[in-house]
């Protein structure tokens, strides 16, 4: 190995160990801080050119995520989020149906949307809902963890690791969703079944509920308009138009209006995460240039990776290990070079996805939820997460891998 190797190789290793660690001890270097520092190194010994750095970033990935999170920041900022949440969760009127109307709720926004937004949503109002008419919060804030995870498996806009491999594969939109959204929909019931028998106690304490939800301040205006620009986005996706450019199109829309400072809606994107997806594509295309040579690559036949079961379960554990959007990063020289390479992509857009429900650790969605859950007073441990997480962890896997060794 040269000596660039050599330094390429440690920059790679330290990148990813500081992203899945989340911190650099003694520094307040956050993930994106980590990933832009990688990449600088990267460029820095030389491993890429300036201009090598520039291709090796990914904008359809950038573009679409920011798109769609302006979409996100104006339905959330005009009160569309709240009013459909009030509306869905007071038909709810039995600690059962609250449990569903929950799952059902979170899952399909997860479906469209970026999940994390979601919770960011749905998680307050599962706090408030659940105080209000007295029950335990735990399985419903359980529920809306789980069930974004699951419902976002469904669709390239679902999560940020979809949209990664929605970038590089060139799997169509509706190609990805009918391969998929019989595992986002099985995995939802299964959210319900299992939260229902690991809480049991919870729903056999009957009682008749009738939650009020507070919808605070709605601008039907907007939310009109937005409802229009997403049942566009919706047709633009099923028609295949590129999903970056449509989401694109879409939240530049959303700007133009008087109701709505434009401040309001880019305090609500995710600036750090866009950062450090740019420094991992970075970090992955050095590491690539300079390590992965064509022998190397071709060797990845002998893990096995061809074996649908054996890339499933080699990706739940690397996105347990790294988080799912890197270890996807991690993947991606290797995928093209296996035989089915469109059903690869769709194994690894699965179990990165599903993976994120074995620990309360595993995903920024979970994380989310537990914060709001920890500001209103209540612990989501560890425990009473994994308790759910890991037999629905197991459930949705082995569901979702045989539908895939099936169908493909």
């Amino acid at each position: 190995m040269t000596l660039m190797g050599a330094a390429a190789l440690l920059i790679l290793i330290l990148t990813y160990a500081g992203v899945a660690i989340g911190r650099v001890p003694g520094l307040r270097l956050d993930r994106a801080g980590i990933a832009l520092l990688g990449g600088a190194a990267m460029i820095a010994i030389g491993a890429l050119s300036l201009e090598d750095a520039y291709r090796a970033i990914n904008f359809d990935t950038i573009t679409l995520l920011l798109g769609m999170m302006i979409v996100v920041a104006h339905l959330k900022v005009s009160g569309a989020f709240r009013a459909l949440g009030a509306v869905a969760i007071e038909h709810a009127h039995a600690p059962f149906m609250l449990l569903v109307m929950v799952t059902l709720l979170t899952g399909v926004l997860s479906a469209f949307l970026v999940n994390d937004a979601i919770c960011l949503v749905m998680a307050p109002i599962v706090v408030h809902v659940t105080r209000v008419i007295n029950r335990n919060p735990i399985p419903y804030l359980i529920a809306t963890a789980t069930a974004s995870n699951c419902g976002s498996v469904a669709t390239i806009t679902g999560n940020p690791q979809n949209m990664v491999i929605g970038a590089l594969s060139g799997i169509s939109y509706p190609a990805f969703s009918a391969a998929l959204a019989p595992v986002a929909l099985f995995g939802l019931v299964a959210v319900i079944v299992i939260v229902r028998i690991v809480y049991r106690a919870e729903f056999a304490r009957k009682a008749e509920v009738s939650p009020e939800v507070y919808r605070g301040r709605m601008l039907p205006g907007q939310v009109l308009k937005a409802v229009v620009v997403c049942i566009g986005l919706a047709i633009a996706f099923f028609a295949d138009v590129p999903v970056a450019k449509a989401a694109l199109i879409g939240g530049a829309i959303l700007l133009v209006t008087r109701a709505i400072k434009p401040a309001r809606i880019y305090r609500e994107i995710d600036g750090p995460l866009l950062f450090m997806f740019a420094g991992l594509f970075i970090v992955v295309a050095g590491a690539e240039k300079t390590l992965l040579s064509p022998d190397i690559i071709a060797s990845a036949k002998n893990l096995g990776l061809d074996d649908v079961w054996r890339l499933s379960g080699f990706t739940a554990v690397l996105s347990n290990i790294m988080s799912n959007v890197p270890a996807v990063l991690a993947l991606r020289p290797f995928i093209p070079g296996l035989e089915n390479p469109e059903r690869a992509w769709l194994i690894v857009a699965m179990s990165s996805t599903l993976a994120g429900n074995f620990t309360l650790l595993g995903s920024v969605a979970n994380l989310i939820v537990a914060e709001h859950a920890r500001v209103s007073g209540t612990t989501l441990s560890f425990a009473a997460f994994f308790k759910v997480g890991l037999p629905l962890t197991l459930v949705t896997l082995l569901a979702g891998t045989a539908w895939l060794a099936l169908g493909f």
